[in-house]
């Protein structure tokens, strides 16, 4: 059994199989009409190796100028976001044991390539929700560690289906994606968007 950090809480296949396939299509829906894009980190300009988008009243982006910011439109479409799957509310609502509804769900698109660094979810005006992740597609190898930068980190397996909440003391823990793995559920790929080995779906409150 993992000993995980107060406050980060893992559920092993939260969403079942059939679960996971509608809830694929349904992000796909969701690209369809806010198309991924690629961030670039502040000031350097470089560019992030996951694309992405976003559902809910805001969405996450950043840029060389702007920063890290959530915004009520799309980067490139200027639209509103789509709204948030039922099945991400849901999950939300019994997941998080907070009583306001999530404002946006990050749509991280991962190749077998890409990775995340360590960082903190931090450009949100409320630290008391969580974040709520659920996983889909490939697994990926996840690094979690304490509140600064550069102290004991642990890894572990994220598969598609499970679902993994930060709150609490771990709120604001570092974390990332070191490596996707091959592992790809055959059934599972078709619904992914072209390129995709992975989809993580991160859930925040943020004001």
């Amino acid at each position: 059994m993992l000993d995980l950090p107060p406050g980060v809480s893992l559920h092993r296949g939260y969403l079942d199989r059939a679960s996971q396939e509608n809830l694929a299509l349904e992000i796909a829906e969701i690209i369809a009409r806010a198309p991924l894009y690629t961030c670039a980190m502040p000031r350097t300009g470089a560019l992030m190796s996951v694309r992405m988008t976003n559902c809910g009243e805001l969405g996450w982006l950043s840029d060389k100028d702007g920063g890290y910011r959530y915004a009520p439109r799309h980067p490139v479409t200027d639209e509103a976001w789509p709204a948030i799957p039922t099945a991400l509310l849901l999950a939300w609502e019994r997941l998080a044991g907070y009583p306001a509804a999530p404002e946006a769900c990050l749509i991280n698109v991962y190749d077998a390539e890409a990775r995340m660094g360590a960082h903190q979810d931090r450009d949100e005006k409320n630290f008391a929700a969580p974040v709520v992740s659920l996983s889909l597609g490939a697994d990926c190898r996840f690094r979690v560690g304490g509140t600064r930068r550069g102290g004991k980190t642990m890894s572990l397996v994220l598969s598609s289906g499970d679902a993994l909440v930060l709150g609490g003391p771990s709120r604001l823990c570092f974390h990332g994606v070191d490596r996707v793995l091959p592992t790809l559920p055959a059934l599972l790929a078709p619904n992914l968007p072209a390129g995709a080995a992975r989809i993580n779906l991160t859930l925040r409150r943020v004001s």
